[in-house]
C-alpha cells in the first residue's frame, strides 16, 4: 500500500505510530500490507495479537487448537469469562475485530505438527511462536527456517521469560540453541509450576515489538541474542547466541 493511500481512519487510528520517525506513513502502509502468523492464543499470544492488531498489521492468522479454561484467565487477556469453553481462536478473532475492524483475521483450529506446518506458514511475512511446548516450537522453527520466514519466539513460566528472533540467512537458527527435544521431565510447565500473567503479557508485548521491527527492517532485532527477563529480580539480561557448526538444521 503506497503511503498516500492511508485512509482518514488509518491516519487518525495510527497517529502515534506515524509520529515515530522509523515508522511514519510509509512504514504504516507496510504494516497494513503485512501478514503475521501467531501460533498460540494463550498468555503470550494474547498480548502479541492485541499489539500487532493495534499496530496496524493488516493480516493476522491465529493458530490454536484448544478451548478456553477458567484457569487460563489469569494471563490470557485476549479472552473473557464468558468465553470459557469456546475455541480460543473464535474469541481471539472477536477481540481483534472489536479492537481493529480493518484487520483481516484467519483462524487455524487444529494442532500444528511436522506434517502440516510448512504449508501453514507459507505466505506470511513474520511468524510469532507463542506456543507452550517444545514439539511445536521445534516444528515451527524448522518450517520458518526452511521457508525463509522470520520467527520471533518467546517462552514464559513462573516469573521468568525468554525471547529471541530468528532471521533465516542471518545469525543462528532456533536449533542452534535447542538442537533436539529436551526430556519432558526437565521442562517446567505452567500447569505444574505456575505463571504470573504480567510476565506472559510482557514477553508477548515484546514479541510484537520485535515483529514490527522485522516487518519494517528497523532497529536491532534479537537475531544473535537471547533476552532473559527475571521478574523477581526486576532485570533483563542477554546471552550471546552463535551458529552451531553441528546444528542439525543450519550447520
Amino acid at each position: 500500500m503506497p503511503h498516500n493511500d492511508l485512509s482518514p481512519e488509518s491516519l487518525e487510528r495510527f497517529d502515534r505510530n506515524l509520529r515515530i520517525p522509523e515508522i511514519g506513513r510509509e512504514g504504516q502502509a507496510r504494516l497494513l500490507g503485512a501478514g503475521a502468523l501467531v501460533v498460540g492464543a494463550g498468555g503470550l499470544g494474547s498480548a502479541a495479537i492485541l499489539y500487532l492488531a493495534s499496530a496496524g498489521v493488516g493480516r493476522l492468522a491465529i493458530a490454536d487448537s484448544e478451548r478456553l479454561e477458567l484457569s487460563n484467565l489469569n494471563r490470557q487477556v485476549l479472552h473473557r469469562t464468558s468465553d470459557v469453553g469456546r475455541r480460543k481462536v473464535d474469541s481471539a478473532r472477536e477481540a481483534v475485530f472489536s479492537l481493529c475492524p480493518m484487520c483481516k483475521v484467519e483462524v487455524v483450529a487444529h494442532r500444528l505438527d511436522a506434517g502440516n506446518v510448512r504449508g501453514m506458514v507459507r505466505g506470511f511475512d513474520v511468524i510469532l511462536d507463542c506456543s507452550d511446548n517444545f514439539p511445536t516450537r521445534l516444528s515451527l522453527s524448522d518450517a520458518a527456517w526452511q521457508e525463509k520466514i522470520p520467527l520471533v519466539s518467546a517462552a514464559a513460566v513462573r516469573m521468568e521469560g525468554r525471547l529471541l528472533t530468528v532471521l533465516p540467512g542471518s545469525g543462528p537458527c532456533y536449533r542452534c540453541l535447542v538442537p533436539e527435544l529436551p526430556p519432558e521431565a526437565q521442562v517446567p510447565r505452567a500447569v505444574e509450576v505456575g505463571i504470573l500473567g504480567g510476565v506472559a503479557g510482557a514477553m508477548g508485548a515484546l514479541q510484537a515489538v520485535e515483529a514490527v521491527k522485522v516487518l519494517l527492517g528497523i532497529g536491532e532485532a534479537l537475531i544473535d541474542r537471547l533476552l532473559i527477563y527475571d521478574g523477581l529480580g526486576g532485570r533483563f539480561r542477554e546471552v550471546k547466541r552463535v551458529r552451531d557448526p553441528a546444528c542439525p538444521l543450519c550447520g
